[in-house]
């Protein structure tokens, strides 16, 4: 039985199930709670591996059948499902039954643009940036072993390590790593790092604390391929539990996506979403991939940004804005997602999002230091900046139904320490690079 999802009040939270399911074939029941409450599911519905979106149930105690499982699915999906469907050549459906939609994938033009991609697949590089985590990156290592994917090298940066366990992890690793050591301690260091190692003309890169999807390098080879001049992709990052209350306001906050969608889209200096704001429209850095020329153009990543500086954050921003700054265009691919683990407590979740606001405006230093001229842009979009900041602001979603205000209050003071956070770190980062 399936009851509307609603409101989770925060003294009541209960831990969201996350489910994923492929259409194309047989799908799965769900089971009852063990308690016999309800509990809230969210299923990500694929077809032919694309990711349509999330259903969002509340089970109830007699679980829920695979034939209503794909009656909610059809309710919510049925014109895009449709819609695949026939430009496949396959007849359209009125329903979705417990057995799915019984279609080969391999006929859906998803996969087989995917497929015509992958033929003639070049040297993708993967940075995967660490320091003192050796079980959260013995995990990402352990899932993209499992990319479909033809030619790609790992590149696993060790920054300013106080211990000697990345590099057993690296040499214990299911697939081959190459083990670089930074000890200049900040994350654009790292990632400056690994690309000055990299062989491939793109180059991804990954957090350590993330689980890559099986399809995520080709899907990135997707989005390059999909126009000209595009020299940068990011995807979707999705949770990988939703267990604490702190998970899931964070996903009210907007998670790593900020309310992108599962719709694709591309972006230029001059087309559509302006390069300067609303931030950060374009992806985030735990899910991003450039093409080296790209990278070279604006001299890869300020080193002055990033965690493990003053300024907390930024420097992804930072490089997406100074691509499509430079000519270039910018794809976003949600079929290139990864899921992430969350801060599980409220002061992990307190510390980040304030972190977040220093990067924010500490980005925002490091774009008119580097041109002087941006600051009369800038200014332009004053007050389009406080009109958002008094209501839902464009670094948020509709969805902060009981999003503590302590946590927005802390992440609003750190936008106005970011430019001074951002002047020290300029500093401390001259006298390393010496």
């Amino acid at each position: 039985m399936i009851a509307s999802r609603g409101g989770i009040a925060a003294q009541h939270f209960t831990p969201v199930e996350l489910s994923e399911v492929e259409v194309s074939g047989t799908l799965p029941a769900l089971d009852p709670s063990p308690s016999g409450a309800s509990r809230p599911v969210w299923v990500l519905v694929r077809l032919a591996s694309e990711p349509l979106g999330y259903l969002e149930l509340r089970v109830t105690d007699g679980g829920l059948s695979a034939g209503e499982l794909g009656q909610a699915i059809f309710e919510q999906f049925g014109r895009q499902v449709n819609e695949r469907l026939l430009s496949a050549g396959c007849p359209g459906v009125s329903q979705i039954g417990g057995l799915g939609l019984g279609v080969d994938p391999a006929l859906m033009p998803y996969a087989q643009t995917r497929d015509r991609v992958l033929a003639s697949a070049p040297l993708f590089s993967v940075v995967i940036s660490t320091r003192d985590r050796a079980p959260q990156l013995a995990g990402a290592l352990a899932r993209l072993a499992s990319q479909h994917y033809p030619d790609f090298e790992v590149i696993v940066v060790d920054n300013a390590p106080t211990t000697d366990e990345v590099p057993t992890v690296v040499k214990d690793a299911a697939l081959d790593c190459r083990y670089v050591r930074e000890d200049r301690p900040g994350l654009s260091w790292a990632r400056n790092a690994g690309v000055t190692a990299a062989r491939g003309d793109l180059i991804a890169f990954l957090d350590d604390d993330e689980a890559a999807d099986p399809y995520w390098l080709a899907e990135l080879l997707v989005a390059f391929r999909s126009g000209e001049n595009i020299g940068a992709v990011s995807g979707m990052i999705l949770p990988a539990a939703l267990a604490t209350q702190a998970q899931e306001w964070f996903e009210q906050f907007g998670g790593h996506s900020k309310g992108r969608g599962f719709r694709p889209a591309v972006f230029s200096a001059r087309v559509g979403q302006s390069p300067l704001y609303p931030l950060p429209p374009f992806g985030a850095g735990g899910n991003m991939a450039f093409s080296r020329e790209a990278l070279t153009a604006i001299g890869g990543f300020d080193v002055a940004l990033g965690a493990g500086t003053a300024a907390r954050g930024g420097e992804d921003t930072y490089a997406f804005s100074r691509v499509l700054l430079a000519g270039y265009r910018m794809a976003y691919q949600p079929s290139a997602f990864v899921r992430h683990n969350h801060y599980g407590d409220l002061e992990g979740l307190s510390r980040q999002l304030r972190g977040y606001g220093i990067g924010l405006t500490a980005y925002y230093t490091a774009l008119m230091r580097r041109n002087p001229k941006v600051l009369k842009t800038l200014l332009a979009l004053v007050p389009r900046a406080l009109r958002d900041l008094r209501g839902n602001d464009s670094l948020t979603t509709a969805t902060m139904r009981d999003f503590p205000p302590s946590v927005r209050r802390g992440q609003r003071m750190g936008m106005l320490t970011g430019p001074l956070a951002y002047v020290r770190s300029a500093r401390a980062q001259a006298r390393l690079a010496k």
